[in-house]
Formats: structure tokens, C-alpha cells, sequence
């Protein structure tokens, strides 16, 4: 069973069919209570007007044997106060409801003129009698109680059997005393019209629920097709591992046509990473391999004729291998998501102490303070010194101040220098990694081209940026905004 409800096409039908069940069974409910309930108002309503019929002939004074009751549809019992039948329809049987289960007048009933109080009738099991019988309702004599009490019961005339509401009403006679009239009408018609109103619902609510289980299944399973086509393209884009391929976008402005949409973007983003990890490896190869093939062969050469070994070349060798690695080691636990530490860093002075151990640097920093990585954040400080100190002709120049711009409070840090400047073109691509603008650098002199891409990723991950653009004097000017502490 779980399996056959596994799709959603299966659950949509079944949910939609017992939505639809339910709502069908209430609505079903309602028009039969509502139907049988009308129909039997209608009886009752048929039921007093015969009632008072009678009642209005016994308060004329006429006889009992002259009474309207030959209608076999509407039963009728006239009964004195103390529960005598006095006259009854001619041909009655058998009835029940009434409280006076007589079908033939007691002899001597018709002389009976003794009065004790006033008869009304008695409702002893009603529980939808008319008023509320309080002395103003009692009638006088020669009129008609405005109460009417309802019951429901059978009766049989001249053989036939049939459901009745009964109305009961009272009068009161000059020379009878009190009588209570109890008339019948037939329940026949409402039987008819509910039981012919269920079996339509038992027919029409089977076949109107397959509808909308059909419907429901066919409207889903087109609307899920094209979620079908992703997931085909998906499963071919992972055996085959090509995240060049995209899966197909449906003309539409729906659901799917979004997810399919963020499917594309999601494997644009992921070929991206996946290329930029490649290069990233093929780089760091490629820049490694260069300071291990020296330092080899100094060693190989010192092996074989020691008093050629150069020590200094092999020192420089391992330093860059060193600052290799741990720049590789830095971009890794960045690209893996580590969050920087909270802690309120001073980056005046920060400042101070990167410059004080770099010559021809001029400070002029004002106290602000950022939350981070005390680490991070100095070696941030450290490239852009260093990158600047490479390119600069004399100087190089770090303010320090807090820019309280349109957007909120921020620290800025910049870094100028008096040297030839990057060109407008490559302000963007010098923060790539690998990346030495200078083709004709010696690899010595320019670095393995990771700092400056280091010092974006720390600031960005800090919730800064960090820019460049053109210095004063000429030179290069290195922006980093910070938010203030």
C-alpha cells in the first residue's frame, strides 16, 4: 500500500477524492435533514388545518355523527378530557401516536357532557409543540386552543398501513365540555422524496468521486511531467558528470518552470566551484612545483659537491614553500565555510603593528574598532602592505578613519601607493587567485599571486569589501570596509 501511495499523482487523487467525499456526505446530509425536515413541516402544517376543521365544526355544536370525517388520508379522534373516544374516521384500525389507541367510539361516549376543566392536548413525548399553554391560551367556550402538539405515529384505514404526523388541538363546547381533536396527515410523500433523494446520492456520488479522482490524476500527472523530465536530466547529469548540461525549462511562469530555473542556477554555481577547484589545484601544482625542482636541485648539487651548496637559495626556497602552503592552507578552510572569530579588533592598532616592522610606510590611523578575527583580519592587512611595498616607487601610505556612510557605520582601511597603478580593466581580475598582472615578474619578486585574493575572501566573509582603484599620486589604492564595531 505505502508503495502504490508513493507518487504524488496517487496522493493528489486520493486526497482531492476524500476531500470531495467528505464534503459530499455533509452536503448530502444537510439537503436530506433539511428535505425530510420541510417535508414533514408541510404534514404537520396539513395535519392542524384538519385538526381545526373539526374542532371548528365541535364548536359549532354539531353532532359527532355529523363530523368531516370521512377523509381516509387524514385519520381523525375526537377524545373527551379523561381520555374517552367519542368519534373517530370511519374505517380506522388501528392507530397509534395519538395517545388514545381507541378506534371505536365507547358506548355512551356521544352523551357524555360532563366537565371537569378543559382538554388540550397532551404532548407527553413532543418536543415541537406550538406556545407555550399559559392562561391566556385556555379556550373559552365555543373556541379553538391556540396550541397545536405534534407526534408522529401510523395508522390503519381500511387495510392500509402508513406513517402520520399527528396534530392535536383542543376545544371547548357549550354542552360537551373540553375535547381534544387529534387529525392525521400522511408521512408517505416525504419517505418518497427522501429514499428517492438517497438512492440519486448512492448513484451520482460514486461516479461524481471517480471524476475527480480521474481529473485530479490526469491534471497531476501533467503537471508533473515536466518535474519528470528535471529528474531524468538530473540522474543523466550525474552518471555522466558533465555539469555543462541543463535541464530543460518549461514555457511556463509556474512552480516548475522556477525550480527548474534554480535547478540551472544551482548547476551554473556548481560547474563554477567545480572549475575554480580545478584551477585552483592546477595552479598550486604548477606553483609548487617550481620552489621543490630548486630546492632539489641545490640539495642533489650539495649532495654531490658540497662546497657549491647554496644555503641562502635553499633557506629562500623553503620560506616560499612555507608561505605557500600556508596561503593554500588559509584558502582551503575559507572556500570550506570557517566563520571568523567574534572579537572586537582594533584595526589602528593592528595597522601599527603590521607597518612597525615594514620600512617607508606613513600611518595616520584614528581608533576603530570591528568584530573578527584578530588573525585574519592582520594578515588582510599584511598582503595589501606587501602587495603596495612591491609596487611602490617611495612610499606608501595607510589611513585608518570611520566612514559613517548613507548605509551605516564602517571602518575604512586604505592602502596607496606612488607606483604605476592597475590598469581599469584588471581592477577585478587582480583579486583572482593566481593571478600576477606583470607576466615579466619573476616569481620571487611578484608572489604566487594568492594574497590579494586572500584579502577579499577575509574581507567579504567579515562583511566588507575591499576595492581598488586609482591612488592620488598615481598609484594604486586598496580599499577595505569593514562594519564597525
Amino acid at each position: 500500500m505505502r508503495r502504490r501511495l508513493g507518487s504524488v499523482r496517487a496522493r493528489a487523487a486520493l486526497g482531492a477524492t476524500l476531500v470531495v467525499a467528505v464534503a459530499l456526505v455533509a452536503a448530502g446530509t444537510a439537503v436530506l435533514l433539511a428535505l425530510e425536515s420541510s417535508l414533514r413541516g408541510q404534514a404537520g402544517a396539513q395535519a392542524d388545518r384538519a385538526a381545526r376543521e373539526v374542532a371548528a365544526e365541535l364548536a359549532a355544536g354539531h353532532a359527532y355523527d355529523r363530523l368531516s370525517l370521512d377523509d381516509e388520508d387524514r385519520p381523525v379522534q375526537v377524545v373527551t378530557e379523561d381520555g374517552t373516544l367519542v368519534a373517530a374516521t370511519e374505517g380506522l384500525e388501528r392507530i397509534s401516536g395519538t395517545g388514545t389507541d381507541a378506534v371505536r367510539p365507547a358506548p355512551g361516549a356521544a352523551r357524555a357532557t360532563a366537565r371537569a376543566g378543559h382538554a388540550a392536548p397532551t404532548p407527553d413525548d413532543e418536543d415541537d409543540a406550538d406556545g407555550g399553554g399559559d392562561a391566556s391560551s385556555v379556550p373559552r367556550p365555543g373556541e379553538i386552543g391556540e396550541d397545536t402538539a405534534f407526534r408522529d405515529g401510523s395508522a390503519t384505514v381500511d387495510g392500509d398501513t402508513a406513517d402520520y404526523r399527528f396534530a392535536s388541538v383542543s376545544v371547548e363546547t357549550d354542552d360537551r365540555g373540553a375535547l381534544a381533536v387529534h387529525a392525521g396527515a400522511p408521512l408517505s410523500s416525504e419517505h418518497s422524496a427522501v429514499g428517492t433523494a438517497l438512492t440519486v446520492m448512492l448513484i451520482g456520488f460514486p461516479l461524481l468521486l471517480a471524476v475527480v479522482a480521474g481529473v485530479t490524476w490526469l491534471v497531476t500527472r501533467r503537471a508533473l511531467r515536466p518535474v519528470e523530465g528535471i529528474r531524468r536530466e538530473m540522474a543523466a547529469i550525474t552518471a555522466s558528470a558533465d555539469l555543462a548540461r541543463r535541464v530543460p525549462e518549461p514555457d511556463t511562469h509556474d512552480e516548475v518552470a522556477r525550480l527548474a530555473r534554480t535547478t540551472n542556477e544551482t548547476l551554473t554555481a556548481l560547474q563554477t566551484a567545480v572549475e575554480r577547484q580545478r584551477r585552483f589545484v592546477a595552479d598550486a601544482s604548477h606553483e609548487l612545483r617550481s620552489p621543490i625542482a630548486s630546492l632539489r636541485t641545490q640539495l642533489e648539487v650539495g649532495a654531490a659537491h658540497p662546497g657549491l651548496l647554496d644555503v641562502p637559495g635553499a633557506v629562500e626556497d623553503t620560506v616560499r614553500l612555507q608561505d605557500l602552503a600556508a596561503d593554500l592552507l588559509l584558502l582551503a578552510r575559507l572556500d570550506a565555510g570557517e566563520r571568523p572569530a567574534d572579537a572586537r579588533v582594533d584595526l589602528a592598532a593592528l595597522v601599527r603593528e603590521a607597518t612597525a616592522q615594514r620600512s617607508g610606510v606613513r600611518v595616520d590611523a584614528e581608533p576603530v574598532e570591528v568584530a573578527g578575527s584578530r588573525g585574519q583580519l592582520g594578515r588582510v592587512l599584511a598582503n595589501l602592505l606587501d602587495n603596495a611595498r612591491r609596487h611602490a616607487r617611495e612610499e606608501v601610505t595607510v589611513s585608518v578613519r570611520r566612514d559613517n556612510g548613507p548605509d551605516g557605520r564602517w571602518a575604512l582601511v586604505a592602502v596607496a601607493d606612488d607606483g604605476d597603478g592597475v590598469p581599469e580593466a584588471d581592477r577585478e581580475r587582480v583579486f583572482e587567485r593566481f593571478v600576477r598582472l606583470d607576466a615579466a615578474r619573476t616569481r620571487d619578486e611578484g608572489g604566487a599571486g594568492l594574497g590579494l585574493a586572500i584579502a577579499r575572501d577575509v574581507a567579504e566573509r567579515h562583511g566588507g569589501t575591499l576595492t581598488v582603484r586609482q591612488a592620488p599620486a598615481g598609484g594604486a589604492l586598496f580599499e577595505l570596509r569593514l562594519p564597525a564595531a
